[in-house]
């Protein structure tokens, strides 16, 4: 496999994660200027510092304890932790070549942690969101939307005798709320809002968007749901969203664009090797579109 093939590979392993780490990622980087002492095991203090790092490991075990425990017993937790470490380097159980590996695991992991919270999570500006929220809005192509009504009736019968009444003058979302079987949109008037091509049924989109504004469909439009009647209410071209619309989605798309960018310097700088398992044939994995998940 070549080195572009690894960071290929490696790349999108990454992606898989990078919206989790973040949403992770600024709770790591919201420690308080003072670390106030909480508990004392054998003169080794643990600080606020550390039951912040421990609820991050332990948060799911917290869950299961009533609200008004968790705080204690993420402090007894931390004690346990803090107790049964120190009796493993008494009993040098951390001499052990399996136990020295997992310790370097952790360690990688938490410099890790540390490289993402400086060069990715603190490195989101609000100039780089701003740039990507302008690129979205430059790649951003309008559609037609339109806005419609409609009446929706169990046979064909039905929809053809309310059609006669529309021709009379009768109100179309009196109409809709008075017999329509949507009782959704029925209650309001038979209003479905604005919507673009392919939100809709192939038959009912079809009928709608060949009518004008203002206009409504002269014989039924048969679904799988029944017979209905489309009004027209309004046509526009669709605007871009707005930065309140994309929200947290603008700041998890830098985090991917810095997590990526970082990650692919990185792996270009590196000499990186991999040995395929006996029995796998070379390139499988990048043939069949799988990476491994990168850990979290």
């Amino acid at each position: 496999m070549s080195r572009n093939s690894v960071v290929r590979s490696g790349a999108k392993a990454a992606a898989i994660v990078v919206v989790s780490l973040a949403v992770a990622g600024p709770a790591m980087a919201q420690d308080a200027p003072a670390d106030p002492v909480i508990a004392i095991v054998d003169g080794e203090p643990i600080t606020e510092a550390d039951l912040r790092l421990a609820a991050q490991d332990l948060g799911g075990a917290l869950e299961q304890l009533p609200p008004e425990q968790r705080m204690l017993g993420l402090i007894n937790g931390l004690i346990d932790i803090r107790l049964m470490a120190r009796a493993a380097e008494a009993a040098d159980l951390d001499e052990d070549a399996e136990a020295q590996r997992r310790l370097g695991f952790v360690r990688d992991r938490a410099l890790r942690a540390e490289y993402l919270r400086v060069n990715v999570f603190e490195a989101i500006t609000d100039e780089k969101v701003q740039e990507i929220y302008d690129a979205q809005v430059a790649a951003f192509v309008p559609e037609e939307e339109i806005r419609a009504s409609h009446i929706l009736v169990e046979t064909e019968a039905e929809a053809v005798a309310l059609i006669a009444e529309l021709d009379g003058g009768a109100d179309f979302a009196q109409l809709a709320k008075d017999s329509s079987i949507d009782l959704g949109s029925g209650a309001n008037g038979g209003d479905l809002d604005f919507f673009g091509r392919g939100r809709m049924i192939p038959p009912f989109e079809e009928a709608a968007f060949a009518l004008e504004s203002g206009s409504y469909t002269k014989t039924p439009v048969q679904s799988d749901f029944g017979w209905h009647i489309i009004l027209a209410v309004d046509k526009r071209m669709s605007s871009p969203p707005t930065m309140e619309d994309l929200g947290p989605g603008l700041r998890e798309a830098a985090a991917r664009d810095l997590f990526l960018a970082a990650l692919e310097e990185l792996r270009a700088a590196a000499e990186i090797e991999i040995i395929e398992p006996e029995g796998e044939p070379a390139g499988e994995a990048e043939a069949d579109g799988d990476a491994p998940a990168a850990p979290q």
